[in-house]
């Protein structure tokens, strides 16, 4: 997919500059023709000579370099590339990019590119969450720039949460799916598309709630690859330990009477993905006031069942997105209970996946699913759940463009 294609690789500053030298390699193995532009602050991280000996060529470094400017001068270095990769994206070179600074090479370069641009962020947990990092980023989703990443992790600083730049693949799957669409990548330009993630809560009391183990990563993970491919998102999400994604509307909420009013209010929608782990029943009558233990035992709690949002909107009269997705979390036979689901819920497409013990799948970062469908089953194999929502995305906006 990537032979003959040219990319201009520029390396930002940080720890994650080890990647690039495995970026390389594996676009070249690819077909793909790679230069780089390495900043002063990449060269403290991966040196001139291992950059230039991966790529065979040389290694752009400085912006007034007389030698440099009569031999490919920074405006055609820019243009001649099929492809703008910046990675690792630092918090310094987006602020760059989002207000057009051009002070080196590789800023100069990027505001100079009339070329598609994809960055993969890396930096502390706190600098990517930090509300001027988030404001840069969606200036430059605004503007066409794709984003792949960051992951959820330990970082080098010792550190936890999201800030790591993406795997090497999970980058080359984004470079991939910009190379392939003429739309830059954007295959859902003008799409409207409902998410729902994370769990639900149903109040037992003030102070205790049914809920679930799940993350909302998976969920998030959709959002965000649907924005990227150029659609307007909202984000209905259950309470998650997660930042909200850039480029997204999100609605936050709590119980499943919540979420289906935020849904219902999110639509009309070309595309709705129901990824939440919504509860299937609440207590009949919530609590006023803390229960108490006492003498007779534990409450006797009466049930009732939460509104069915995927079947809900699946069965639309008027106004049901062309394409309905469900999500199945089960822990035993996972293909049967997929294949009920749809045919009761009469919706388009389940994804399913096993939350068994031992599996990983709830708070964890990598996911196996199955794609359940009228018209049989596709298993893809373990992969990020970035990479999932990715090929899920891909995959949803092939059949919209088919129907």
């Amino acid at each position: 997919m990537l032979v003959g294609k040219r990319i201009l690789l520029i390396i930002g500053g940080g720890i994650a500059a080890y990647k690039s030298l495995e970026l390389i390699r594996r676009l070249q193995d690819r077909g793909a023709k790679v230069r780089a532009i390495l900043t002063r602050a990449g060269s403290e991280f991966v040196t001139p000579l291992s950059v230039g000996s991966l790529t065979g060529d040389k290694v752009f470094q400085e912006l007034f370099s007389l030698t440099d400017e009569n031999e490919m001068g920074h405006i055609e270095l820019s243009r001649d590339a099929d492809l703008l990769v910046v990675a690792p994206a630092t918090a310094d070179l987006m602020a760059k990019m989002a207000h057009g600074h051009a002070n080196d090479l590789a800023s100069t370069a990027l505001l100079a590119t009339d070329k598609k641009v994809l960055v993969a962020p890396a930096m502390n947990v706190r600098m990517w969450l930090h509300p001027a990092t988030r404001r840069n980023v969606a200036t430059l989703v605004a503007d066409g720039v794709a984003v792949v990443g960051p992951n959820e992790g330990g970082m080098a600083c010792g550190e936890f949460g999201p800030g790591r730049m993406s795997e090497v693949p999970e980058i080359i799957a984004a470079i991939e799916a910009m190379m392939a669409d003429p739309a830059v990548g954007r295959p859902l330009a003008g799409r409207k598309v409902v998410v729902t993630s994370g769990p639900t809560r149903e109040a037992i009391d003030p102070v205790r709630y049914i809920s679930n183990h799940s993350s909302g990563k998976q969920g998030h993970a959709i959002a965000r690859a649907a924005a990227e491919a150029g659609a307007e998102v909202t984000l209905v999400t259950g309470p998650v330990a997660l930042p909200d994604p850039v480029g997204v509307k999100t609605v936050h909420v709590e119980s499943a009477r919540d979420m289906l009013a935020a849904v219902e209010a999110a639509l009309p929608a070309s595309i709705a993905v129901f990824a939440a782990a919504v509860a299937d029943w609440r207590v009949a009558d919530v609590a006023g006031g803390k229960i108490k233990k006492g003498p007779g035992g534990p409450p006797a709690l009466a049930f009732v069942e939460n509104p069915d949002i995927l079947a809900t909107v699946s069965k639309l009269a008027a106004g049901r997105p062309r394409l309905v997705v469900g999500f199945a979390a089960e822990t035993e036979n996972v293909i049967d209970n997929a294949r009920a689901k749809l045919a009761r819920k009469g919706c388009d497409l389940i994804v399913a996946n096993d939350v068994a013990a031992g599996t990983g799948t709830f708070g964890g970062d990598a996911n196996t699913v199955h794609l359940v469908t009228p018209d049989g089953v596709e298993t893809w194999e373990r992969q990020s759940k970035d990479a999932v929502a990715r090929a899920l995305v891909a995959r949803l906006a092939e059949r919209l463009a088919a129907k």
